[in-house]
């Protein structure tokens, strides 16, 4: 079935939504199956029977207002916890000194597989997952997907290790403007005039950038170009892997490496894990559940939000990463560097402009199909 979902910043309603990088809604540290996407659209297709008092909810479909606001309230919650949670991550990754990127992400990465095959026992997803390897084009795609994802986790712990989170909040302060030119490249998308502003003012503000680092800002173009080609890769798997599952593969996928990478460490005398005492431990041991928990959280909100309103919250994550670099490990924000952040905020403020402009036409259109439904029954 078709998405009837608003378009997000990075994505172009001019052509094809199908198998692309349209309807896709990235996130900082993962991305959503395209299971919660289509169980939103299907949630707001069915209507409520019995309600009273119903409204047209956003997805074009009916529920009683008082379950509409209270599926809204709680997405909105779900989704503010899942953002904020990974806004919050380089609190999270400081607390894990003396431990470098390489030995935190290797961690992260067999703790998270422990964590899933919790999860995936408790939900009784098992045949699930099975189901998910012994796809061929399934794993295929998950397997490019779990590089990609090692990339950025590497890239973002460095860069927060190594005292440069601002220019890991920019990467992802960018991400729908690079999403938004995979559509351009790869899917071969027309773009409205906006996009086409938000993406020159875009690289405009990289130029600034470069300027004022003194150097092309690798760590921020690396990031957001290895989540956008993530959230492609993800989204070509489509319905075939929830969320739990997809990152259940990746890490199956990365577990071997990662548990080559500890027992290298190990063998160094280089390894954190058991000689910075149990407090430290269970730090790093807690990473599977704080890699899972905000992913649950976004599919969650998901299934509850307009897509539109979560391509507004999604800002929420690099502003809190923006925030806590500055605030918190007082990294250096000379003028130009602040000029060029604001060149970014601008363009992502026409992007934004540019999804509300055709969020409301894809509602007026909806409603205009329903009530022509009406009458012809």
């Amino acid at each position: 079935m078709a998405s009837l979902t608003p378009a997000l910043p990075w994505q172009s309603r001019n052509t094809r939504s199908v198998n692309g990088v349209v309807d896709v809604v990235p996130t900082p540290d993962s991305s959503v199956s395209a299971n919660d996407v289509q169980a939103a659209d299907a949630a707001g297709s069915r209507g409520t029977a019995g309600g009273t008092n119903p409204v047209a909810d956003s997805y074009g479909g009916t529920q009683p207002t008082s379950r509409k606001a209270s599926d809204t309230t709680a997405g909105i919650l779900f989704g503010i916890g899942a953002y904020g949670l990974w806004g919050l991550l380089p609190l999270y990754f400081l607390s894990l000194q003396p431990a470098g990127a390489v030995e935190i992400v290797a961690n992260r990465v067999v703790f998270s597989l422990v964590f899933c095959a919790l999860l995936i026992t408790i939900t009784r997803a098992w045949t699930t997952l099975w189901n998910a390897l012994r796809s061929r084009s399934v794993f295929v795609s998950l397997a490019i997907a779990a590089a990609l994802i090692a990339v950025n986790w590497l890239t973002y712990t460095y860069a927060v290790t190594t005292g440069q989170a601002v220019e890991a909040a920019l990467g992802y302060f960018i991400n729908p403007l690079v999403s938004v030119l995979l559509g351009v490249f790869v899917l071969k998308e027309s773009l409205r005039p906006l996009q086409w502003a938000a993406v020159g003012i875009g690289v405009a503000a990289v130029g600034v950038l470069t300027v004022s680092y003194g150097k092309l800002p690798w760590i921020a173009l690396t990031l957001a170009i290895s989540f956008g080609l993530y959230g492609f890769v993800k989204k070509r798997v489509g319905p075939k892997a929830d969320a739990v599952t997809s990152l259940t593969v990746e890490t199956i996928v990365l577990a071997p490496f990662a548990g080559a990478v500890m027992v290298l460490l190990a063998v160094s005398g280089a390894a954190t894990l058991a000689t910075q005492g149990p407090g430290h431990f269970w730090l790093m041991a807690a990473s599977g559940i704080i890699t899972a928990v905000p992913l649950l959280f976004f599919g969650a909100s998901a299934r509850r939000l307009p897509l539109t309103t979560i391509g507004l919250l999604q800002y929420f994550a690099p502003v809190l990463q923006f925030v806590v670099a500055v605030t918190v490990m007082h990294e250096i924000m000379p003028l130009d560097r602040w000029i060029g952040f604001g060149i970014v905020w601008l363009a992502l403020a026409v992007l934004t402009v540019d999804m509300l402009a055709a969020a409301r036409k894809n509602s007026r259109t909806r409603r205009a199909a329903l009530r022509a439904g009406t009458r012809a029954a």
